[in-house]
């Protein structure tokens, strides 16, 4: 399954046919020996919504979440590479245009709003797209 990304996590709750599991998600360093006093690794928990249809999952189960690695590299394009290229293309559009700089950063800055509203908007669209599944943990 390596073309899969895979968290543990613990089923927080059941509704109908959704299972609701809870995974911490951790910084890339979370294996270094100082992550405990260092600033940078953070670890945060994250709610998952998967669907089963088998009902043979339980609350506080530990289970494994897993979703397509493409849908994650998907997610890194949507979430940070084309916000990027917006502010700088906008950017460079605008200084070309004005020969102001803080003109360029203002409105570089300001069609992420539209991007995200966007996004916003079609959230729906996009959660069927990532579709997560639940495996039981191998004993």
């Amino acid at each position: 399954m390596s073309d899969y990304l895979q968290h543990q996590g613990k089923i927080e709750r059941i509704e109908k046919h959704k299972v609701f599991v809870r995974i911490e998600q951790q910084a890339a360093c979370h294996d270094c020996h100082a992550s405990a006093v260092c600033l940078a690794s953070d670890k945060k928990d994250k709610i998952i919504e998967a669907a089963d249809y088998s009902g043979s999952f339980a609350i506080q189960e530990e289970v494994i979440v897993s979703v397509r690695q493409s849908l994650g590299l998907f997610a890194v394009l949507v979430a940070y590479i084309i916000p990027l290229l917006l502010v700088i293309i906008t950017f460079v559009a605008v200084l070309y245009a004005s020969d102001s700089e803080g003109m360029g950063g203002l409105i570089g800055l300001s069609v992420l709003l539209p991007y995200y509203f966007i996004l916003y908007l079609l959230r729906n669209k996009l959660k069927k797209r990532f579709i997560f599944t639940l495996s039981k943990i191998p004993v």
